[in-house]
């Protein structure tokens, strides 16, 4: 444990910030995972709209990097769950707080035994913010734009 809280004063404030930040943004999204979808989603941006690949300046495309490297920091030393769909609400809140267009994604799938998998992904310009891994293999059922 000694050497987690010794890491963490080692990171730069601007990281330190940050982290503190996803942390709260990760229980936040915790809390309104077990809200019925219904009564979130219209707080998750335009559904079935998508921001561009292509139009983020030099400074939002840092900004959604350092919002990637702090909430995967972050999610595995907390003690709640932060699998996909908590991630993305976090990421899109910190996003959005920054004027940073992003969208989030909802897949689904069948695994080989024929049971029904989702995922969630967050994308902000060509970045991929949360979720990339195995998206080629899910089929997207909703997505959400927040400019």
């Amino acid at each position: 444990m000694w050497s987690k809280v010794a890491k963490f004063r080692n990171t730069p404030m601007p990281m330190r910030k940050l982290m503190l930040e996803a942390c709260v943004y990760l229980a936040w999204a915790r809390f309104l995972k077990m809200l019925p979808f219904a009564k979130v989603s219209p707080t998750l941006g335009t559904y079935m709209e998508e921001t561009s690949y292509n139009d983020l300046s030099r400074d939002q495309k840092w900004q959604g990097v350092q919002v990637s490297r702090a909430l995967h920091r972050v999610s595995g030393h907390v003690f709640w769950e932060t699998e996909c769909m908590v991630m993305g609400m976090a990421a899109m809140k910190m996003l959005a707080r920054r004027k940073v267009p992003s969208t989030l994604y909802l897949g689904m799938r069948r695994n080989p035994a024929g049971k029904v998998a989702a995922h969630a992904w967050v994308r902000s310009g060509a970045f991929y913010v949360t979720g990339a891994e195995e998206i080629e293999q899910y089929t997207v059922v909703g997505k959400f734009a927040k400019n």
